[in-house]
């Protein structure tokens, strides 16, 4: 259901926050970036799009004589832009015309689905915070119901239903869609814009990116076109189709504003993935739907907001979900390369807490780097010898300024390989060979 059942409209899932450590001289407490702890969880700067209640409206309820699950595995992830069938306009240069968005969501639209979602869960289970009406409003949830819904032979289970968004990729039933739309979800339908409707097959999920990849059975469905989101640049046009808060097939429209954003920079630490930032408005239930370009190609996937804020969200890039997709569809999992190591940026504050704690553990000697703040057991970063008090000055030869940097060394390196990490440990400078293992599972 949107991940894990419980964040902002756009996810049914888990509310994790970022871990935090403290030196015991410290007076304030810091927060660090993991790179092991990269679940689909909210934290307290980002919310989720994703649309979740315990009623039971007639728009999510069960397709009747829906098609079974797809047996058709064979077709893969489209590897460049693709269209919906060979009666599709083929988006070429820039529109021009004054109903160039009007174009583009004709265009679309019939390749973008709702995706709903449930799942039982014990009574015990659920969430006391989210009875708190503020909270629920926030979130986009409706009132809490007295008791909730139990589903018949569950014990007192109560159900829980949610929708997001997707689109397809491939005319045999392929979709895409955030993790934390469908993630834990015990059905899973599949609503096209022309009304049909499909039973879903979650074909895998990957929770450290909140991408999934679900499958209908049928066949010559209308398909999105694939673009390019590594020549996206800031000022572009960007479209956005979903169904926020049950709002079918809403078109809105606005500008990329920045591209690159960390999951450190939106609050999301737990997550490996550079978000595209827009303007465009998308609201909970508009997770998992498309981001597209003024020639209606697909450029990212709609995923979470700032809580609080207007005119900013952020998207997945098309061409980091095509790549983890393919992987789902392949093994039905995704593997991660990981160190596993805790980091704090050194930032002038730090080093002046650090250095003049007399109970600190080490003394910080640099002006710029990654503080090693705590070193999991048995991970690669401690079979190779790093330990809590290093700072990462480079890895691979090449200067690292914070620990985004290290995150995106480590995830463009290949499981099994050497990382060559030059470290700062008191006034001695060394470097250490860290095997690359593979992230375990959370």
């Amino acid at each position: 259901m949107e991940n894990k059942y419980q964040v902002e409209d756009l996810q049914l899932k888990s509310e994790h926050q970022s871990r935090i450590l403290t030196f015991n001289s410290m007076q304030k407490t810091v927060t660090y970036l993991s790179l092991i702890l990269l679940g689909a969880g909210v934290t307290l700067g980002t919310g989720y799009l994703t649309s979740r209640s315990t009623s039971t409206p007639a728009a999510l309820s069960s397709a009747n004589n829906s098609a079974k699950e797809s047996a058709n595995n064979s077709a893969n992830i489209p590897s460049k832009a693709v269209t919906a069938n060979a009666n599709s306009r083929e988006p070429s240069a820039v529109p021009t015309g004054l109903n160039f968005i009007a174009d583009v969501a004709k265009q679309v639209s019939p390749a973008v689905v709702r995706i709903n979602s449930s799942r039982t869960v014990a009574s015990n289970q659920s969430n006391d915070s989210f009875n708190n009406p503020q909270l629920r409003q926030f979130f986009g949830f409706p009132p809490p119901e007295k008791g909730g819904q139990s589903n018949p032979g569950s014990q007192g289970g109560q159900v829980e239903r949610g929708s997001g968004s997707g689109f397809i990729i491939n005319a045999n039933g392929r979709i895409l869609t955030n993790a934390h739309v469908v993630d834990g979800a015990d059905k899973v339908s599949v609503v096209l814009n022309d009304g049909r409707r499909f039973d879903g097959k979650v074909l895998g999920i990957d929770t450290v990116t909140d991408l999934a990849v679900v499958q209908v059975e049928a066949n010559n469905l209308p398909i999105v076109s694939l673009g390019n989101s590594d020549q996206l640049q800031p000022g572009e046009w960007a479209i956005a189709i979903g169904n926020p808060l049950g709002l079918d097939h809403t078109v809105t429209k606005g500008i990329i504003s920045a591209i690159g954003r960390s999951s450190s920079d939106i609050g999301e630490g737990n997550k490996r993935i550079d978000f595209i930032q827009t303007d465009a408005a998308i609201n909970p239930g508009n997770s998992g739907g498309p981001l597209l370009n003024a020639k209606g190609e697909v450029i990212g996937i709609n995923t979470a907001i700032i809580k609080g804020a207007q005119g900013i969200g952020f998207a997945i890039p098309i061409n980091s979900a095509r790549n983890i997709a393919e992987q789902i569809v392949q093994k039905g999992k995704v593997d991660h390369p990981y160190l596993g190591v805790q980091m704090l940026d050194i930032t002038p504050e730090v080093k002046q807490q650090v250095n003049n704690s007399p109970k600190a553990p080490i003394k910080i000697t640099v002006d710029q780097g990654v503080l090693l703040m705590d070193i999991i057991a048995n991970s690669p970063a401690q079979k190779a010898g790093l330990k809590q008090g290093d700072v990462i000055t480079k890895v691979n030869n090449q200067p690292v300024k914070d620990s985004t940097e290290v995150r995106r060394a480590v995830e463009k390196s290949q499981i099994g390989t050497n990382l060559t990490v030059e470290i700062q440990r008191g006034d001695r400078t060394q470097n250490v060979a860290v095997q690359v293992g593979t992230m375990p599972k959370q």
